[in-house]
């Protein structure tokens, strides 16, 4: 019954609240009503349980609840019955792209301009630990993911997930996710984000990604930071204050001497724009500089910002960065009096990119290619 829909590559989110009418998030329209409707609480329940089946996760009475992956990729929340929704079963499914959003469709989509991601790119090339963060349905994995193509190609990657979504391009990449109690097969002892995580740093990657931090795996990312690892995350916080209030709290308790190992958050929103319509944006990127003990606060510095009157971005942090002209410019065996030569690398890489983009390369793999052969040549490393 829901196949149009499920096949419509312009749709992100199918859901169903009960008996009624479908609704649906259109990548153009947003929100909408489907002309398919369950006409019945039975009709439902068959519907929910024929879908569970489909993936192996049989719903019932007595476990109403699952959390899937459909064979084509989709994420799926089923809950069935009364007992646990007082409308009925319902169902959500948030749809998977073949081929991922890629960094320059992100600039077509406005969501960040050419000079962020240039200063993305100079910052993943170098290793620096970064999360991007923001609310529900922000498009923090979206970015996350596009901006993996920043990784050096010759990264071993390890990335950690509690439902598969992620698409690395690299070659050298092993994927984990997370296993129930009973496992997909009905059998076994569950595995979490914090199991999977310490096995990762037992396979000496190069970078570690996660899929969403939200528990005790943050203080073990923490230390894997530490000890050298560089580390991608997501995780649920609209601003840099929110986020370092709740790493350093319950359940996380990262301790505030270890914050100044993530390097940059990218605060991710979405945002209502100034002609009236939905779009997501990259709020900000900021380089997490320092905690001082003895105030007990934390310094960070605002690189990109977003102005929400006039949709576009700023860069604050020209010619005023921490990270950027100090870390990764003497890195780059740039002399300290000449720190900020680094500032024309981000205007040669916004350049590539342009020309990239004007060229028509922007599908996800096919920029990843082109990218890494720019890398080899020398140009974009």
């Amino acid at each position: 019954t829901i196949q149009p829909v499920i096949s419509d590559p312009n749709i992100e989110d199918i859901s169903c609240s009960g008996v009624g009418t479908l609704f649906l998030e259109h990548k153009v329209f947003g929100g909408l009503k489907a002309g398919i409707q369950f006409t019945s609480e039975l009709e439902l329940d068959q519907f929910v349980i024929k879908l569970s089946e489909k993936i192996n996760r049989p719903v019932t009475v007595r476990d109403p609840i699952v959390d899937a992956v459909l064979p084509d990729g989709s994420r799926v929340n089923i809950v069935f019955g009364t007992d646990v929704s007082k409308r009925g079963s319902n169902f959500t499914i948030r749809k998977f792209n073949d081929v991922p959003i890629s960094v320059l469709d992100l600039i077509d989509f406005g969501s960040i301009n050419y000079e962020m991601l240039a200063y993305l790119s100079i910052m993943l090339g170098e290793g620096m630990n970064t999360f991007v963060s923001g609310e529900t349905a922000s498009g923090k994995t979206t970015l996350l993911n596009a901006i993996s193509t920043f990784i050096p190609a010759t990264s071993k990657i390890v990335s950690i997930e509690d439902t598969p979504e992620l698409q690395v391009p690299h070659d050298n990449w092993t994927r984990e996710v997370v296993r129930g109690s009973a496992g997909s097969s009905g059998t076994g002892a569950a595995v979490t984000m914090f199991d999977l995580l310490r096995a990762a740093l037992r396979q000496r990657p190069n970078e570690i990604i996660i899929g969403e931090i939200r528990g005790a795996e943050g203080a073990i990312a923490f230390q894997a930071m530490q000890t050298g690892h560089a580390c991608m995350a997501t995780f649920h916080a609209a601003t840099v204050e929110k986020l370092i209030q709740r790493m350093t709290g319950d359940p996380i308790n990262v301790p505030k001497a270890y914050i100044d190992n993530l390097n940059l958050v990218v605060i991710q929103s979405a945002v209502k724009l100034p002609n009236g319509s939905l779009g997501r944006r990259c709020m900000s990127i900021n380089e997490i500089v320092e905690y001082d003990p003895e105030t007990n606060s934390f310094g960070f510095i605002e690189v990109f910002r977003w102005n929400p009157s006039n949709d576009t971005f700023e860069f604050p942090g020209y010619m005023n960065t921490a990270l950027l002209e100090g870390t990764v410019a003497q890195r780059r065996g740039i002399p300290e009096k000449d720190s900020r030569l680094i500032y024309d690398e981000i205007e040669k890489r916004a350049e590539i990119l342009k020309r990239l983009h004007e060229r028509g390369i922007k599908n996800f793999y096919e920029l990843n290619d082109t990218l890494a052969k720019a890398a080899r040549e020398g140009l974009f490393q």
